[in-house]
Parts: structure tokens; C-alpha cells; sequence
């Protein structure tokens, strides 16, 4: 286990990434392009999570400097406690220790997750995608650069490039201590991760998130914060499915609006048997695609009788993650977001805002779907269990 490193030096390494992720923001931008002409797959979210451009870089820079401005995560007193017999107790956050990140296409997470992870002071095994392997070895590289030119160990961050097969016996069998796994990406690799893997894993990643358009909703929040949803496809906190309350007063005039708009964004437009019926659209033939994330151009309208349903329906079909609800009633808004069992839950906003970085974390290692140990945004205050540190003079039991 590798000692762990001051917070000076834990700051100063992130600055230095900053630094050479400046001066290699060209080198970087070229060899993704290699990725980029390589990748020959059809998942157009998948292509886009792969680009790095200039405003990626930036994204890049400014995540490891905002890490390095924020509190150490470790160390942090939670609980002191003075036992009768003099005893002093505490209770503080420590760092996990070796923290494995198994993700896809994203050459960003290189950069963002690795810096939170070693913030919080856990050593690093990075396993990306086969798509971005050009792209993640040179910023890995620059990890190694900037940790050695602050007097650190470059084995604070390793890369595994290992294919299927490799991952799957290093899952089962570590060749190394490994006290934590974070999958992010598609539900067929975090599945591959839960069946094989011998430690802790954090479930990050399932979307297909609701929007319910109560009877009492403001027209033009309910538009703006739907076409808000679909706004990036390839996003975990994009929206699937709309649920527009039967008794919605001009029901029909503000479907017609939200068709015409989603048709404008080129977004292709399904509907339940009411809907589709009602407004000549392509009906579902499964009450299976309720269940289904999309991660496309494609949006899944239907009809539901009240709040109540509304509760039921998502609690069945979501993944968990994020819902919000259009209404004008305070009260109605309570019932929902305390029922409603997603990660987030909005009243009048856009499921958009379920990110570190947006709720004030400073960005984020994934979002968690799981109720242990951290449900949501993962932040650099997450990536840490916790230790009991017992001061005493002799006492005995």
C-alpha cells in the first residue's frame, strides 16, 4: 500500500496536470483525432463521449485545478466521543486505498476521475476502452510526468490494458490489492463488473429518467425542461420518458407543442396507445421499452391517470437515477420527490443538473444508482470510508 502523500504534494501534482495538459492540449487533440478515425462503431453517444476538443481540454485543465483549491478529503473528523474511562475517541474519513475504474470511450475520465481518486489519496488502476487507448496512454503519461517531477510515485496511477478476457481473471483474481471498483459506462459492462468482481463495486451509469407533466404545470417549464433533457443523448441524466397527467387542461394543444418541438430537435417521438392514437404517432408494442434507457435521438410520451401512478410507474420502470416533476402544487410536488425512489428528484428543473459539478461537488467520479455507500453525484468527499482513531493512557477493558 502506498504511503500516503501530503495534501501539498496531492495539490501540487494536480497543478502540474493542469500545466502539461496546457502545453500537450495539441498532441492530445491530434492523437484522439488516430481514436476518433479508428472507432467503427455505429453508437453515435459512444463516438461523442470519444472526441476530445479544445473545450474538452479545457474541461480537462480546469478539473484538476478546481481539485487542487478544494478541502483534503481525508482526515476529516466526523464524530468525537470522550469515554468515561479518559479515552479519546474520533472517528475520521481515510482513503480506501486502490480504487479500479473500468469505463468506455471517455478520455476525459482519465483526467477527472483519476484526480479525484488520487485526491482523496487512493491509488489509481485506470481501465479504459479499447476505442480511446491512444488517447488515454498519452494523458496517463502525463500523470506519470507530473507525479515524478513532484517527487512521487507514478505507481499513484496505472494503466491496465488488458482486453476482455484479462479483466475478467483480473476481476476474479487480483494481481494486486484492489479495495474498491467503479464501472462507468452501458449496463453490459457494469454487469460483466458485479458478476466477476471479488470487492466493493459502486454502480454507476443507468439513466432513463422521467419527466411527469402534472395537471397543474406551467406550459412552457414542462417544454423547456424536456427539450433541456434531450438536449446531450449520449448523458446519464437525459430524459426518455414523458408522462402527461389525463386531465392536464388543453392536453392536446400542449402535446402538439412538445411533438412539433421534439421533431424539430430531429428527436424521433413514441407514444402509448393514447397518445399515439391521438396524435398519429408510432405506438409501442411492448410495455418493455418503459424499462429501456435510450441514449438516442428518442423520446417516449404517454398518459397517466395521477400523481400516484405517476409514483408507481417510475418506481417500476427507471433506473434510479434522476425524475422531475412539472406543477405548480407545492404539495403535489412533496408527495412526488418524497416517493419517487431516484437518486434526484426535481420539481420544475431539468434532470440535466444530476452532476458533481453541478450540485456543488466539484465534479464527479460517476453518479451512483446504489444506495451504499453514496447515492448520486460520487464527489471527492465520497471516495473515502473511515477509520476510528482511540487515544489512551492504559485503559483496558
Amino acid at each position: 500500500m502506498n504511503t500516503l502523500l501530503s495534501i501539498e504534494t496531492r495539490n501540487a501534482v494536480l497543478l502540474k496536470m493542469a500545466v502539461l495538459l496546457e502545453q500537450e492540449r495539441q498532441a492530445i487533440i491530434e492523437i484522439n483525432k488516430v481514436d476518433l478515425e479508428s472507432y467503427d462503431g455505429d453508437d453515435i453517444s459512444m463516438y461523442d463521449r470519444l472526441k476530445v476538443d479544445d473545450s474538452k481540454v479545457d474541461e480537462m485543465i480546469n478539473a484538476v485545478t478546481h481539485l487542487a483549491s478544494q478541502e483534503d478529503p481525508v482526515g476529516v473528523e466526523r464524530f468525537s466521543f470522550k469515554h468515561d474511562n479518559g479515552m479519546q475517541v474520533y472517528n475520521k474519513t481515510a482513503s480506501f486505498g486502490t480504487v479500479l475504474i473500468i469505463y468506455e470511450s471517455r478520455p476525459d475520465v482519465t483526467v477527472e476521475a483519476a484526480g479525484i481518486a488520487f485526491k482523496s489519496g487512493n491509488k489509481i488502476l485506470l481501465k479504459g476502452g479499447k476505442e480511446s487507448l491512444r488517447s488515454n496512454l498519452k494523458i496517463v503519461e502525463l500523470w506519470h510526468q507530473a507525479l515524478k517531477e513532484e517527487g512521487a510515485s507514478t505507481d499513484w496511477v496505472e494503466y491496465l490494458q488488458y482486453n476482455r478476457t484479462e479483466t475478467q481473471a483480473f476481476l476474479e483474481k487480483p494481481t494486486q490489492r484492489v479495495d474498491l471498483i467503479v464501472p462507468r459506462g452501458g449496463e453490459r459492462l457494469i454487469a460483466f463488473v458485479k458478476q466477476h468482481a471479488t470487492c466493493p463495486v459502486i454502480i454507476s451509469g443507468r439513466g432513463n429518467n422521467f419527466v411527469y407533466v402534472h395537471k397543474e404545470a406551467d406550459f412552457d417549464v414542462a417544454l423547456d425542461v424536456i427539450m433541456n433533457g434531450k438536449s446531450k443523448i449520449s448523458a446519464c441524466n437525459a430524459v426518455d420518458k414523458v408522462l402527461i397527467d389525463e386531465n392536464l387542461p388543453n392536453k392536446d394543444g400542449f402535446v402538439q407543442d412538445l411533438i412539433s418541438k421534439l421533431k424539430a430537435s430531429k428527436i424521433e417521438v413514441l407514444g402509448d396507445a393514447n397518445i399515439s392514437k391521438a396524435h398519429n404517432l408510432e405506438s409501442i408494442t411492448s410495455d418493455d421499452i418503459w424499462y429501456e434507457e435510450f441514449l438516442d435521438y428518442k423520446i417516449l410520451i404517454g398518459e397517466i391517470a395521477s400523481n400516484q401512478d405517476t409514483i408507481a410507474m417510475i418506481n417500476k420502470y427507471s433506473g434510479g437515477h434522476s425524475s422531475s416533476i412539472i406543477t405548480t402544487n407545492e404539495s403535489e410536488a412533496k408527495t412526488f420527490m418524497e416517493n419517487v425512489d431516484t437518486a434526484a428528484v426535481y420539481h420544475n428543473a431539468s434532470t440535466r443538473f444530476t452532476d458533481g459539478g453541478q450540485l456543488g461537488l466539484g465534479g464527479e467520479l460517476a453518479i451512483s444508482t446504489d444506495k451504499l455507500h453514496q447515492r448520486g453525484p460520487i464527489g471527492l468527499q465520497h471516495l473515502v470510508t473511515n477509520k476510528w482513531y482511540v487515544h489512551g493512557n492504559g485503559q483496558i477493558r
